[in-house]
């Protein structure tokens, strides 16, 4: 993908300063509850006071007590240490992975602007949180790195961490920029979702199906349907792209290879389990590939319409 001395968004956000929320799912003054209320029922009031001390000494010397409430390691404040990590700006200081996404999201941005104003219709950028080890992504919770890239409807922002690009070019199979891209545009497609309201009329639908004899089932093929139809997105993407800036040889070879690794049947089978369609929630790999290729091969949304397909 030629992607150097392009235009980089502004929509990017360094979250890897951050230290991620609680960690474990519960607020720090929930776990501070719990805390006082184990040493109350072990020591008494005596035991309170020792805590209360204990904090206050803590922080005389530089150590944050929540970290160690939440189990992390003691870390002492660094004293005129300059900038914090969640102060760089990673499209102008960050590696080249990270400027690499930043020029990515600023394809994606320019593509959707001109396809929405097309149609009428204003495209509200999302923005995209760079981490590392974990986030608070608002309402969606505390995620952490091993769930991969996620985008959550609540905030209307995209989360990754770059690390995963390893994982998918080392555990998938899947190496080379324009497969890194596909994963971005991939997420960006669920934004799309949410701000058309497909997201909300898919969400309806789960809570109708709830009452259904396949209630189970049925939720995770319309879930199916939700991943199938951002892969034609991301594959609506691609095809303006390769317009702009013309696709290099292999680019698109990377897209589909990243998109066949991710099926829902391979990840069955390399985890040893026969694959069984009912608890699929992304799709094939077979489908996975055909809706990415018929997003790029038409470029045009509206094909990406894998609610009313004949064949997902």
């Amino acid at each position: 993908m030629r992607w150097q001395n392009r235009r980089k968004s502004d929509n990017v956000v360094n979250r890897r300063g951050d230290n991620g929320g609680s960690g474990g799912g519960l607020a720090s003054g929930g776990l501070i509850f719990l805390a006082i209320r184990f040493i109350f029922s072990r020591f008494g009031i005596g035991g309170i006071l020792i805590l209360v001390v204990a904090f206050f000494a803590l922080q005389a010397v530089g150590v944050d007590p929540l970290r160690l409430l939440m189990g992390g390691a003691p870390q002492t404040a660094q004293v005129g240490s300059g900038t914090s990590q969640s102060n760089v700006n990673l499209c102008v200081e960050g590696d080249q992975t990270d400027q690499f996404v930043c020029v990515v999201l600023a394809s994606t941005e320019d593509v959707w602007n001109a396809e929405f104003r097309k149609r009428g219709q204003t495209y509200e950028e999302p923005k995209l949180n760079l981490f590392s080890g974990g986030v608070q992504a608002g309402a969606c919770g505390y995620a952490t790195s091993a769930v991969g890239p996620f985008y959550c409807p609540a905030t209307r922002e995209v989360y990754l961490d770059t690390g995963f690009f390893k994982e998918l070019s080392q555990r998938f199979g899947a190496s080379g920029d324009f497969a890194q891209a596909y994963v971005i545009a991939h997420e960006v497609g669920h934004h799309i979702q949410t701000i058309t309201g497909v997201s909300e009329q898919v969400h309806q639908a789960k809570l109708q199906a709830r009452s259904s004899a396949r209630a189970q089932a049925r939720q995770n093929e319309l879930q199916v349907m939700m991943e199938l139809q951002a892969d034609c997105l991301a594959g609506v993407w691609a095809y303006h792209e390769n317009n702009m800036f013309t696709l290099e040889p292999g680019d698109l070879e990377e897209a589909l290879t990243a998109a066949n690794a991710i099926g829902d049947d391979t990840l069955q089978r390399q985890a040893g389990r026969t694959p069984m369609p009912d608890s699929f929630t992304h799709g094939t790999s077979e489908q996975r590939k055909r809706w990415f290729r018929t997003g790029f091969d038409s470029g045009q949304m509206e094909d990406c319409d894998t609610f009313n397909a004949a064949q997902l």
